[in-house]
């Protein structure tokens, strides 16, 4: 687990590498509290998003982050209803670096609340969904005043890791055909399974941060299609799924049908 922040600091610098204007670590807050926003997502159903943004004057480069199979929002707890705890540190810390974040929500506005629970092949959201959730959020992104078009980046978690590879794979039809394409994508601990089958070609920059001992999402299939297209891949020690989580001790979950154990959580 230890090196995860750090890494990512790393990462967030070969933005700038890229073409991304960072400010420096200390220098920018987010202005206001986050933002809900409408916009279209490309399939035509109408998603909430929401924008975290710096106090500085902008435009601003923008990383669309995308939420895993749990949703957007806590659950339980004190924070039940709100941003989760591992999506507001990530928020922050890329406000308190110089970028704009936009989080669309893929669930709720399709009648959901969470996925983890559904089996494999019965969800009626899949990575279609999210694939086009992404495109419609990228489109709408390079029409907003603050918002560089030229600056834009993926950056998702276990099944919106998933959706960073679907978003960013050119063997579906709709990803040659994207106007608006985000310069560097980072998918933290996704399913790379299903990017093996369908023969994934990058549109992007990729980078794969997975945790070693991850029996949900396991590394093997990422580590594999790192080795094939060329990206970047990070396996943590020690570190299971949902490693960046900064309120989550490591648990079991029997609840959960999927995973390299079904049934046995």
């Amino acid at each position: 687990m230890v090196g995860w922040f750090a890494r990512l600091f790393v990462a967030a610098a070969r933005f700038a590498l890229l073409g991304f204007a960072m400010a420096a670590l200390s220098a920018t807050r987010a202005s206001t509290l986050p933002e809900e926003v409408r916009l279209p997502s490309a399939d035509g159903t109408s998603i909430k998003a929401m924008v975290h943004k710096p106090g500085t004057a902008g435009p601003w480069p923008s990383v669309v982050a995308l939420h895993g199979c749990g949703g957007l929002y806590a659950t339980v707890g004190m924070r039940k209803g709100l941003i989760n705890a591992r999506h507001t540190a990530m928020a922050e810390m890329l406000v308190g670096q110089g970028y704009a974040v936009v989080m669309p929500d893929s669930l709720t506005p399709r009648g959901e609340v969470e996925l983890c629970t559904q089996r494999m092949g019965t969800r009626s959201i899949t990575q279609r969904q999210r694939r086009a959730d992404v495109q419609g959020t990228l489109t709408w992104l390079a029409t907003q005043p603050w918002a560089k078009p030229e600056a834009l980046a993926l950056l998702g978690w276990s099944h919106g890791g998933s959706a960073v590879l679907a978003a960013t794979d050119l063997s579906h039809a709709s990803v040659p055909a994207m106007k608006v394409k985000p310069k560097i994508a980072i998918a933290f601990y996704p399913g790379c399974a299903q990017a093996l089958e369908s023969g994934y070609k990058p549109s992007t920059e990729l980078i794969l941060m997975l945790g070693a001992l991850d029996d949900w999402t396991p590394p093997g299939p990422c580590i594999e299609l790192g080795k094939r297209i060329g990206a970047e891949v990070n396996v943590y020690p020690d570190s299971y799924h949902d490693f960046d989580n900064p309120n989550s001790p490591v648990r079991l979950r029997k609840d959960v049908p999927n995973g390299v154990n079904p049934g046995q959580g």
